[in-house]
């Protein structure tokens, strides 16, 4: 109990101060908190590791900062595209492919893609997540996931050019057994 309100007591002394650091650090709202809180997660797992009470301010700002390296690290390793700013660098599938394909057909073929592009195919285009999103949830890198997402659909094409060749030579009544 007294752990909890120690924790209590820090934060209430301690948000303050550095949320304003993290937001000049940042300058965007949404970052510095998440750098503040992050910060306290950390001394919440960790903190009982400081031997001088005294230094808690300075374990505290220096936490925040490095945590704000790592952050602009990873962003500058992984950077996040919007949708609309890539948008020519994905394939083009022809709206009518797209119009005679309904959902189960879509999920069929999207089983028989390789391996290592289904899931990024999935999230992206079943999920809605964003490339950025994807590299994390798979643990891999954003190229990698464009790489994926680029060949996935690569794949898919071919299967839904393949399938609507099969669909135009056969006769008329006949199904396609697949």
């Amino acid at each position: 109990m007294s752990d909890d309100l120690e924790f209590e007591n820090l934060v209430a002394r301690y948000y303050g101060p550095l949320y304003q650091f993290a937001f000049g650090l940042t300058r965007a709202e949404a970052d510095a908190s998440d750098l503040t809180q992050q910060t306290f997660y950390i001394w919440a797992t960790k903190g009982h590791q400081l031997r001088d009470a005294s230094k808690v301010k300075t374990w505290l700002f220096t936490t925040l900062h490095r945590e704000f390296l790592n952050m602009r690290r990873k962003v500058s390793r992984f950077p996040h595209y919007e949708l609309e700013d890539i948008h020519h660098e994905l394939p083009v599938v022809a709206p009518e492919v797209v119009n005679a394909l309904d959902s189960t057909q879509a999920v069929a073929l999207l089983a028989q893609v390789a391996e290592p592009y289904q899931a990024a195919l999935t999230l992206f285009y079943l999920e809605d997540y964003s490339y950025k999103d994807i590299a994390e949830i798979l643990g891999v890198p954003l190229g990698t996931v464009q790489s994926r997402i680029s060949r996935g659909v690569g794949q898919l094409q071919a299967l839904l050019m393949s399938r609507s060749g099969e669909a135009n030579r056969q006769p008329a009544g006949k199904e396609a057994h697949g």
